[in-house]
């Protein structure tokens, strides 16, 4: 089956699933709005669709057809295969059949101007039966399969230079005997007899909920197809790049990771580090590799940040600090020259639920920490060392009307960036004794996206960039971090199917350096918490960006 939906219109979506036959309805030449029905007799036999070139190609009992605009057979492929689909391909179109033998679903290229229908490999037999199958092709412009069972099983492959991989599993309803993808709004839909049609988001990056169009008709036997309308994009999204890499899996299933930190050799950048929490079990080191170095586990860590060459009691030291949840303390880590990470203290906090931390490291020396609570309560410490001790000191409060959690501070200009998740991004004084009322500097909107969570700020030769995860649409916004703040750009990090790393979504924390790092990351990386780790599914992890993909997307100097 071949249908084509413009996701700009409003039209009742007709699928080949809806219509009375289980096979595909046709498609005009040249992609039409209207969709057209073969006649009952072609029905029976086949399943066709239209090529952009003119051609055709058809599937009925003895194979699969190649035919010309003319209507001339230039190749078959003898097989007994069922679910006809797609999409465009440099040499005419890649169709996806299901060779009904096998239950495997196989790929072929059609090639008009040779006249030839050329095999591909055929992806792994599912453990189920295949009674549907269809493809989609993202704003990558990579393609997928989507393979679904009798009783719903369902997966999601990526189709990439024929090293497939299988991108996450799914639960549809049983019984689907058809499938279709809207491209464009990125929408599954699959139709369940005598309840409607069903849309899933076809992005492998997200939860997969689902929407139902109920069939009003079901009840009465008139089985006419339910009104489908794409929904817009929730934020405008001006690049998708892709991670250079990605650390080792958490040892912890389900919502574990959160938030990281980058830590900088200043004698071997080859060997810094990015240190990440574990809501479940504590304190993750990486390498720049992605590797696991360390797991420190001291309870459910949800925001860790660090400060390097810190002068405390005329010592220097590096430091990490992190927001324990067991007990709502703040945990206390020193990193010593080679990257290795050791517990240093914990101080007691009068929160009831701690939450966001960040730190700020004044000009004039010393080490300050502002955390939050859940109830939208600020707390703003100074971190002492006496007597070979580490201590903390209260030096303010104040408050938000709502969740907070991202916070940053610029230490060059004392100020500090917070998120309060429904409403945007705010700055105020990061210094104490200057306090001032809190000023908006990206509302939640059009731009930005709740739940507004983590931020980091880039500092640049020529300018520095604050960095915010816009997680309700999956994407990162960049603004100006001086006044007027101005918006440079939003992203995506897409799939780097070369290197089979899935992309991030529902991203938690961020942290930025523009330390050169070496190689793809000598004008500095990004790291970024992956909500939902993907190619194939399992626990969560961070995922690397360099720096410089992000500049050349969004045209930064």
């Amino acid at each position: 089956m071949n249908i084509r939906i413009k996701s700009n219109t409003a039209r009742p979506l007709l699928m080949a699933a809806l219509c009375s036959t289980a096979l595909a309805c046709a498609i005009p030449a040249g992609g039409a709005e209207t969709v057209t029905s073969p006649s009952i007799a072609a029905v029976r036999s086949q399943e066709h669709t239209a090529l952009p070139d003119g051609g055709t190609l058809t599937l009925d009992k003895q194979g699969l057809h190649l035919l010309d605009a003319a209507g001339k057979e230039r190749a078959k492929l003898p097989m007994r295969a069922k679910h006809l689909d797609t999409r465009s391909h440099p040499d005419g179109a890649l169709a996806l059949v299901v060779d009904a033998n096998t239950d495997r679903a196989m790929l072929v290229v059609a090639d008009v101007k040779a006249g030839q229908l050329r095999a591909q490999q055929p992806l792994p037999a599912p453990a189920y039966g295949i009674e549907a199958a269809c493809l989609f092709r993202d704003a990558q412009q990579l393609d997928h399969l989507f393979q679904i069972g009798k009783d719903g099983q369902a997966e999601q492959w990526l189709l990439y230079q024929g090293a497939h991989r299988l991108e996450r599993r799914l639960a549809l309803p049983p019984h689907v005997k058809h499938c279709q993808v809207d491209d464009a709004s990125q929408t599954l839909l699959i139709k369940e007899s005598g309840i409607g049609l069903w849309a899933y988001s076809a992005d492998a990056e997200g939860p997969g909920g689902r929407t139902l169009h109920p069939d009003d008709d079901a009840k009465s036997g008139q089985g006419q197809a339910p009104a489908w309308k794409p929904q817009p994009a929730s934020a405008p999204v001006t690049a998708i790049i892709m991670p250079r890499a990605q650390t080792e899996p958490m040892a912890r299933l389900g919502d574990a990771a959160d938030d990281p930190a980058i830590w900088v050799n200043p004698a071997n950048a080859a060997g810094s580090r990015v240190l990440g929490t574990n809501k479940k079990q504590g304190l993750l080191v990486y390498d720049l590799q992605g590797k696991q170095l360390q797991l420190l586990e001291v309870g459910r860590l949800n925001n860790v940040d660090l400060r390097q060459n810190v002068m405390l009691e005329r010592q220097r030291f590096d430091l990490a600090v992190a927001t324990q949840r067991d007990d709502n303390t703040l945990m206390l880590f020193s990193i010593a020259a080679n990257g290795t990470v050791k517990e240093a203290g914990s101080f007691a906090t009068p929160l009831e639920h701690i939450y966001g931390l960040c730190l700020y490291q004044p000009i004039g020396g010393g080490l300050e920490a502002f955390v939050n609570d859940k109830d939208g309560s600020f707390l703003h410490y100074r971190i002492e060392r006496r007597e070979h001790r580490f201590s903390a000191t209260l030096l303010r409060r104040f408050k938000v009307d709502s969740q907070p959690e991202g916070c940053v501070a610029d230490d060059a200009r004392a100020r500090l960036f917070l998120g309060e998740e429904k409403r945007g991004v705010w700055t105020t004084s990061a210094d104490a004794a200057k306090p001032d009322a809190l000023a908006m500097v990206l509302p939640v909107g059009p731009q930005l996206t709740a739940d507004v969570e983590g931020m980091a700020i880039y500092h640049g030769k020529q300018a520095d960039y604050l960095v915010v995860s816009s997680q309700g649409s999956n994407s990162y916004v960049v603004t100006d971090a001086r006044p007027p703040y101005a918006v440079r750009g939003s992203f995506r990090v897409g799939i780097n199917a070369a290197a089979g790393i899935d992309g991030s979504s529902e991203t938690d924390g961020l942290d930025v350096s523009s330390a050169n790092l070496g190689g793809a990351y000598a004008r500095g990386m990004l790291v970024v918490q992956d909500g939902y780790k993907r190619l194939p599914d399992g626990p969560q992890n961070f995922k690397y960006i360099a720096w410089d993909d992000i500049a050349q997307a969004l045209h930064l100097p």
